[in-house]
């Protein structure tokens, strides 16, 4: 596999494998002082100094011509100042605040367009009869047509500018006639200035007849809603005091009634029932603890007293059988009986009081109830009743604001005043306003000038860049390898993909150029095995050159890898990607993958790709560091080339760092489109003790057009095309 003799690129190189690479003796030559050559400057002066008179001649006699062709117009102005505070006449409120007539900068602009509006030109129109002058109507036949033409024929030439930063407005017209412009400019300035406060009183009286109209509306509106809150209050016993509805004072006296009723059946109904116990525990010979007991049982308790004593008295004297004992203990025994009658008699005597009590609480909820449902009902009326309410107040005052503005704007009429004033009238201009003899015969020298100037130089550079092999060696100093044609310019196959078409038709001329850049590079640099392709700017073609110049190589025989370096564009990535997960660049460089797990193979040619397949956030300091070189010498190994897709020198840092790692690099250019000064600098960049460059080759070649210049080693190509199949 390593054997340079079997193979097309030891075939071109002509010397063994692993030589060192051939010095350059060519580099960027050190850039011109900044500094104009006049010499140089005045010679191609005078060989363009036929154009140069005749552009000058051409520019001036059609200046003068315009001149002469021009009709004189004269220009007449009138200027007005706006009012910036109106007098107070009319009583203010206190509401009021003072009248202003420029309540803001911006209403001078807006003023300057009120000036200029067809509502004011056309109130000019009507006051002058200018609809009837076949001047202004343009040959109009309606009335209506006369009107609109004649509006805008005065507006073709009015104009109405802010004087500096005051508040006066210059109000010019412009006319061939001197009289009529005038006596145009100053009708719009009186139509303006007068107009306008009469059409203010037009808007106050008709402001003010339109709300006596709506103040009448009003005033019923209101006393109808008024009245249908009464009716509504009358129908639904809504009648109320100062302290509220009727319904509730007579909860609230009710609820007082109860509370009382409540208490008393509570106090009764507790005597009743300690009279019971009392009776349940014996006590009915004895009386009942009353504080409400009768007199009768007090006294009787006193005589059971006296008779008990005596009884006691007679039983320890005589003993139980005398009849003194007998007797008294009969007098005893017919007091007990008494009391406890008369026990008797109070209990139901509490009974009936308890029972009283429970009655009149009973009455006394039930009234309650009935009033409560009565204002639950009253309750639910007044929704009805406050929604009646809002609108009648509403009413009333929607209509108590348009009678105090009807007031106001009655107290205010009359007293209306103009927010301008016609400040200087305008005279009849003397001469004419345009043209300008002198500043058109000016500006014609100035720009026949200017344009003779740039049409000599036009004719002395036509285009910037580099067009064949001479302006890269000349200009630059550096070798120049070749030229890709456009494949449009050498092909008769429409909308084939360049990348195919070094496969598809090997004996054409576009496939033989890679062929011919192989043999440059191999011949320029000793067997360089590692080749970087760049740019100085992006769309250069350097990636399909990469992919081209590899699968030519590969079709040929030599086992090539393809390295995708551009990690912002990812080209060689995005047409030659594998499967979808499949490790690339990046992985193999963080050591998560091997070689030969991140390569993808071209089925087409056989050429091996190592795209970048995953995330490049650290891909600077990986593809710039000794991982890179680590890569690169496995591949040297392996490969019999190995093509790096670089990024663009300028707008990337990290390519330069690239190109120091390979064994050659290659730049390409686009034909007659890239900046002579970008390639430049981007040379001027190149390490030149790191950096082995083999030469610039020229990308996107036009060989028809190249062939036409007359110059450069591709315009013979019309004498030899017919050689490619």
């Amino acid at each position: 596999m390593n054997s340079a003799a079997t193979t097309a690129v030891g075939m071109y190189g002509g010397a063994q494998a692993g030589l060192p690479a051939v010095p350059f003796e060519t580099r960027v030559p050190p850039p011109a002082a900044d500094r104009v050559d006049l010499r140089l400057l005045m010679a191609m002066f005078r060989r363009r100094l036929g154009i140069f008179i005749t552009v000058v001649l051409v520019v001036i006699a059609a200046g003068l011509v315009l001149t002469a062709l021009q009709t004189r117009r004269y220009e007449a102005v009138a200027d007005v100042a706006l009012n910036a505070r109106l007098a107070s006449i009319n009583p203010q409120s206190s509401n009021d605040k003072p009248e202003s007539a420029i309540p803001s900068e911006g209403y001078v602009d807006t003023q300057v367009s009120v000036v200029t509006s067809e509502a004011n030109v056309g109130a000019v129109v009507d006051q002058l009869g200018l609809a009837k002058n076949a001047q202004y109507n343009q040959g109009a036949t309606t009335p209506a047509e006369q009107r609109a033409a004649a509006i805008d024929t005065i507006l073709s030439g009015l104009t109405a500018t802010r004087i500096g930063t005051t508040y006066g407005i210059a109000i010019s017209y412009e006319s061939t006639d001197p009289q009529d412009a005038a006596r145009i400019a100053n009708a719009v300035a009186r139509q303006y200035t007068q107009g306008a406060l009469d059409a203010k009183r037009a808007t106050a009286r008709g402001t003010t007849q339109l709300i006596a109209n709506r103040l009448e509306q009003l005033r019923q509106q209101a006393l109808a809603d008024t009245a249908a809150v009464q009716r509504y209050r009358i129908a639904n016993n809504l009648l109320s005091t100062t302290q509220g509805t009727l319904t509730e004072q007579e909860i609230s006296s009710y609820n007082q009634e109860v509370a009382n009723a409540r208490a008393q059946a509570a106090e009764d109904a507790a005597r009743l029932d300690a009279a019971r116990r009392q009776v349940a525990g014996g006590a009915v010979r004895g009386g009942v603890d009353d504080v409400n007991v009768s007199s009768t049982i007090t006294n009787l308790r006193g005589q059971l007293g006296v008779a008990s004593a005596e009884l006691a008295n007679l039983t320890a004297r005589y003993g139980s059988r005398h009849p003194d004992v007998i007797r008294a203990r009969a007098t005893v025994e017919s007091i007990q009986t008494q009391i406890a009658a008369e026990t008797r008699r109070v209990v139901d005597s509490l009974e009936s009081r308890a029972r009283v009590s429970q009655q009149r609480l009973a009455s006394l909820s039930g009234t309650l109830d009935q009033s409560r449902g009565t204002l639950a009902q009253n309750n639910a009326a007044m929704v009805g009743l406050q929604d009646l309410q809002q609108r009648a107040d509403t009413s009333n005052a929607l209509y108590q604001s348009y009678l105090n503005r009807y007031k106001e704007l009655t107290a205010r009429e009359g007293t209306e005043q103009a927010d301008a004033d016609l400040l200087r009238p305008a005279e009849v201009p003397g001469r004419p306003s345009s043209p300008h003899v002198l500043l058109n015969l000016i500006l014609s020298v100035a720009l026949g000038v200017g344009l003779g100037i740039a049409a000599a130089f036009a004719a002395e550079m036509t285009f910037s860049g580099l067009t064949t092999g001479d302006d890269i060696e000349q200009r630059l100093g550096v070798r120049y390898l070749g030229s890709i044609p456009l494949l449009q310019s050498v092909s008769r196959q429409r909308g084939q993909a360049p990348t195919m078409a070094v496969l598809e038709d090997p004996r054409s001329g576009f496939a033989e150029s890679f062929r011919s850049l192989r043999a440059s590079i191999a011949m320029n640099t000793r067997m360089a095995r590692v080749i970087a392709i760049t740019s100085a700017l992006p769309d250069e073609g350097k990636t399909t050159t990469s992919i081209c110049l590899a699968r030519s190589m590969a079709a040929a025989g030599d086992n090539v890898l393809l390295i995708d370096g551009d990690l912002r564009r990812q080209g060689v990535s995005r047409f030659l990607r594998g499967e979808s997960g499949q490790p690339g660049l990046m992985e193999v460089l963080r050591g998560t993958a091997t070689l030969d797990q991140a390569l993808v193979v071209d089925q087409a040619s056989g050429l091996y790709v190592l795209p970048v397949a995953g995330d490049a956030s650290d891909a600077p300091e990986l593809l710039t560091g000794d991982e890179m070189d680590a890569l690169l010498d496995k591949a040297r190994e392996r490969f019999h080339a190995v093509i790096i897709d670089t990024a663009p020198v300028l707008p990337i840092a990290d390519a330069r760092l690239v190109l120091g790692k390979a064994d050659a690099s290659v730049f390409v250019t686009r034909w007659r489109k890239t900046p002579e000064a970008a390639l430049r600098s981007a040379l001027r960049l190149l390490p030149e003790e790191r950096v082995q460059l083999a030469g610039v080759a020229l990308t996107r070649v036009d060989m028809r057009k190249q062939a036409r210049f007359g110059y450069g080693d591709d315009a013979f190509y019309n004498s030899y095309k017919s050689y490619y199949a």
